[in-house]
């Protein structure tokens, strides 16, 4: 393919999902449509059960395109609640399990933590979801599905129960099985620790996927303060083999650019 037909999102270096969500407009097939018309070999998504997975999982085969994750557990009070059934969580995380075989390739799902309970402390939040998470450890064995935790960044989530490394490392290590890891979104973490390079080579165990987006706007990498391309080459140093999670809002609605541009950024990791 010569350069001025490439596609963009076909990066040569770094393998990509774009985040359908928050790229493209239109109901699930056409968003599909619209990553594959720019090369991306992979999408992901957030919530599921508004959409027609087997529709979206056949057109995805057409285009010989995968889904890494979709979000099974979102924002709310639930998880972080040590009264909320556990029964109920375990529940809704077998039914993701099931859903996730109509995508090919979608064998993980991020679960986010839950925001603040008034009167519990940061302690007894993170314990309920290390609870939940352990309860759920039987099911993702059986379905061979990974939990990925997203710490998140209070500057864009203020007031909820999980931020950063520390805390999120901890969780995993509470719950003590190779089926949860961590969302380690890239924008969060600058947001909220930086030191991403050495962070990455610290955490990699705990690394289950990786989202990405420019800080402090959310855009596309080359919009803002983070070097994407060393970061880039340092995910694959580390052996992160999945594509990239491309969590970003494309700059001014351009999709098209903010493809060429993270095609750049990706071209200057080699």
């Amino acid at each position: 393919m010569s350069e001025a037909n490439r596609l963009p999102g076909r990066t040569p270096n770094t393998p990509v999902a774009v985040n359908i969500e928050m790229w493209f407009e239109g109901d699930f097939c056409e968003r599909i449509e619209e990553a594959a018309s720019l090369g991306f070999p992979a999408i992901e998504i957030w919530t599921w059960r508004d959409k027609d997975l087997e529709r979206g999982g056949d057109l995805l085969r057409c285009h010989g395109m995968t889904a890494t994750q979709f979000t099974a557990w979102g924002f709310g009070k639930e998880i972080n609640d040590p009264n909320y059934p556990v029964e109920s969580f375990v529940e809704e995380i077998e039914a993701a399990c099931q859903a996730s075989s109509a995508l090919p390739g979608c064998d993980r799902f991020c679960v986010v933590a839950g925001d603040d309970i008034e009167g519990s402390s940061k302690e007894v939040m993170q314990q309920a979801v290390v609870e939940k998470l352990k309860a759920t450890v039987p099911v993702l064995e059986k379905y061979q599905r990974t939990a990925i935790v997203e710490p998140m960044n209070p500057y864009n989530h203020p007031d909820h129960c999980l931020y950063g490394s520390k805390d999120g490392i901890a969780i995993c290590k509470a719950v003590d099985s190779e089926w949860v890891k961590l969302n380690w979104d890239l924008f969060h973490m600058q947001r909220y620790e930086g030191n991403l390079i050495d962070s990455l080579e610290k955490a990699r165990e705990w690394i289950g996927y990786i989202q990405f987006a420019d800080s402090p706007d959310r855009n596309e990498p080359g919009t803002g303060e983070v070097n994407y391309a060393e970061v880039f080459r340092k995910v694959r140093e580390i052996g992160y083999t999945l594509p990239l999670g491309a969590e970003c809002i494309p700059k001014d609605g351009n999709a098209r650019r903010a493809a060429e541009r993270l095609y750049a950024v990706d071209l200057n990791s080699a």
